[in-house]
């Protein structure tokens, strides 16, 4: 394995390095906050750049080397519009040849014939689309762009054609709420692989419209919809940012007497509601690494810190790790171990990203 920096591999004699952090399963990588769309709910805020500090392609490779000696996670390459970023298939090819499962998240706008075939050659293993609406009018209010569906089903159209495996997310907000079983269906026509849900986490631009969240009892319909869902379609189904979907799944597997097995298709990485911090984290445009894009808490700069050192032993993490640190009914909760609340509500609301989850209306 290359090191393009022979003092990297110094961090097993670092102290606290021969504490086993957990397995690291999932990576979002922010490579640029550059977009060609505005939508209301981004976390990254993200714009037409140029942004300032974005990790060069070197230091990019060079993450790449430091992340493979923690492990093989997926990775997903996001943005902002990764699209945008003239070096985005050399990467996912260095990744590809380091043994990781390389994945991509565009808005779909800009796939075409050629980048279709170019993301297959360099490794991409499977795209996410977003469709939150099931409709152009729906999806375009919801990006801010006209022709964002048009764009979007072009996309996929192309991604089709080029063999490359795609899945669809949808954001859940009070504008789509109702739209859901609407959206699933048109995934299952497109011959999406899988859907996901990710229910709204109010931060970046996603904070102004908190009057968008649906409520706890909402969240609670939905998930049990959601539930209902996965004999009717033949789709895998992963609810994101919705670690109460881990106690809905054992109570209704409880109640129809039933033991709970998961299916991991790979991808869903599914062991356990919030993973942030535990098998799962986020790595922004300047090299800053969270818990996950939406717990904005600085757990390290990978330009200032090998990467194995901040998985290893940032505080966060560690406290993050440790579930008897949970607080309020989260704390209590006989579910913690494999829900834990969404910690990025929790430091929303109190700025304690150890507190109780704001959106969960079970009482442990």
């Amino acid at each position: 394995m290359s090191h393009h920096n022979s003092g990297m591999s110094k961090t097993s004699d670092q102290p606290g390095a021969e504490k086993k952090a957990t397995q690291l399963r999932l990576i979002a990588w922010e490579l640029t906050r550059n977009c060609n769309l505005n939508c209301i709910h981004c976390r990254a805020a993200a714009t037409k750049g140029p942004h300032e500090g974005e990790l060069d392609t070197q230091t990019c490779l060079k993450l790449l080397d430091e992340i493979r000696e923690v492990g093989k996670p997926i990775i997903i390459l996001t943005g902002g519009e990764p699209l945008m970023r003239p070096d985005i298939f050399e990467i996912a090819r260095y990744g590809n040849d380091l043994g990781f499962r390389m994945v991509m998240a565009p808005n779909g706008t800009l796939i075409t014939q050629e980048n279709a075939k170019e993301m297959v050659a360099a490794g991409i293993q499977r795209i996410s689309v977003s469709l939150d609406g099931a409709s152009k009018d729906a999806h375009d209010r919801f990006r801010k762009v006209e022709g964002a569906f048009e764009g979007a089903l072009q996309g996929i159209k192309w991604a089709k054609e080029a063999h490359l495996e795609f899945q669809i997310n949808t954001t859940i907000t009070q504008q789509n709420f109702s739209e859901l079983p609407k959206i699933q269906e048109l995934a299952v026509s497109l011959g999406a692989v899988a859907h996901h849900i990710f229910l709204l986490v109010p931060t970046g631009r996603g904070k102004y419209i908190l009057d968008q969240e649906i409520s706890a009892q909402q969240y609670e319909e939905t998930l049990e919809w959601f539930y209902d869902q996965k004999d009717n379609v033949p789709l895998q189904l992963k609810a994101t940012c919705a670690p109460h979907y881990y106690r809905i799944l054992r109570q209704r597997a409880h109640a129809e007497g039933k033991t709970v097995t998961f299916k991991t298709h790979g991808l869903d990485a599914v062991t356990r509601g919030c993973l942030g911090g535990v098998g799962f984290c986020f790595i922004s445009n300047t090299g800053i690494v969270q818990p996950c894009g939406f717990l904005d808490v600085n757990c390290g700069n990978v330009t200032e810190i090998p990467f194995p050192r901040i998985w290893n032993d940032s505080e966060v993490f560690i406290a993050l790790r440790d579930f008897s640190r949970l607080e309020g009914k989260c704390g209590r909760c006989e579910y913690k171990k494999v829900c834990g609340g969404c910690r990025a509500r929790a430091y929303e609301v109190t700025g304690n990203y150890l507190a109780e989850e704001p959106l969960c209306q079970y009482e442990p």
